[in-house]
């Protein structure tokens, strides 16, 4: 009896423990679902292709974020998150992306900054999306299409950024911020017998209507399923831009370059401005890029498009972006589709 008396005070004692644990921590479940439908003409395409999508403005994605008080200003945070697509239900952004391919990291924040381990953004992501009108969208964003969205439709036009837009094996430190500034400096590991490894570094700015951004990378590993390079080359990537909003209209620009020590690669220069104005509850944008490779091709993309917020979670986008490159056909494409965020 006296045992049985003597395990229920226990069990009770780590009731209230796990109680007190429980009170200081945060688990959230979020997500953006984002669907359009259109028709898609790249350069270089055949013909148009009619197409209900998933991202159409943002990559559509879902998992859970959380964190832990520890006390003294110290915090344990973790991210799980994975890419789906709305229009099928499959998971990834594509046929062999990692399941958790936007986040899976776990790791510590305090005054000292955070650090995190685990697969995380990659150092061109942040500044690539922030200084454009069109944010992270893969599908009408001219910047982000030129620097992440190979075609293969016989025009053999890479993206530019060398490894992904997140990183496999990564430690990720971010600083605290001075009087608007931060940086971020990533590692990614082969996690082999390989000394091949990725390094980069990007700092953002924000002051009032003004930010800027540079980012630099130098890669050596493949991502999302982490692989040397196949020519076993080094891959450099770096990009400054800026912004300044008017209030009436907010401005756009960043200009970068992509090179590789492989002399049977060309090198890749890419101007984009653009920028967004207010118009009802929503805001129209419109954004241009130019690539330009050493070997004497260039790609031009243009995108006009308009976003109206229904309310905080949800709104209601319409685009439309001309695609054209150096000896290949001109594309036309547009899309109107709706995101909701949870």
């Amino acid at each position: 009896m006296k045992n049985f008396k003597t395990g229920l005070v226990a069990a009770a004692v780590l009731a209230l423990a796990a109680g007190s644990a429980s009170a200081q921590s945060s688990v959230q479940v979020q997500g953006l679902l984002d669907v359009y439908a259109g028709s898609i003409r790249m350069a270089g395409d055949g013909a148009s292709t009619s197409t209900l999508g998933s991202g159409g403005m943002t990559t559509s994605w879902w998992g859970v974020k959380g964190s832990e008080d520890l006390g003294a200003g110290l915090k344990a945070n973790f991210a799980l998150t994975s890419f789906l697509q709305v229009n099928s239900g499959l998971p990834g952004r594509f046929p062999g992306d990692t399941f958790f391919a936007r986040d899976a990291n776990v790791g510590l924040s305090g005054s000292f900054g955070s650090l995190a381990l685990g697969r995380n953004l990659a150092p061109n992501f942040l500044p690539t999306i922030i200084f454009n009108p069109f944010g992270d969208s893969f599908t009408f964003s001219p910047l982000v299409l030129h620097a992440n969205v190979p075609l293969f439709n016989g025009t053999n036009w890479g993206a530019t950024t060398p490894s992904d837009t997140g990183w496999s094996n990564e430690l990720l430190y971010t600083t605290p911020n001075y009087n608007g500034l931060s940086a971020n400096v990533h590692y990614q590991l082969a996690n082999s017998s390989s000394s091949a490894h990725n390094v980069g570094i990007n700092a953002l700015y924000f002051n009032g209507p003004f930010a800027a951004t540079a980012f630099y990378e130098r890669d050596q590993l493949n991502n999302p399923v982490v692989s040397q390079f196949s020519t076993k080359d080094v891959k450099k990537d770096w990009m400054v831009g800026a912004s300044y909003d008017f209030k009436v209209v907010k401005l756009f620009g960043t200009y970068g370059k992509a090179e590789s020590d492989d002399a049977a690669l060309p090198s890749a220069k890419t101007l984009s401005l653009g920028a967004s104005a207010p118009l009802g509850a929503g805001s129209l944008m419109a954004a241009w890029a130019k690539t330009k490779l050493s070997t004497g091709e260039d790609r031009k993309t243009a995108s006009f498009g308009y976003d109206y917020f229904l309310s905080k979670q949800t709104d209601l986008y319409a685009a439309l972006m001309r695609d054209e490159i150096t000896g290949a056909s001109s594309g036309t494409s547009f899309g109107v589709g709706i995101r909701k965020r949870f």
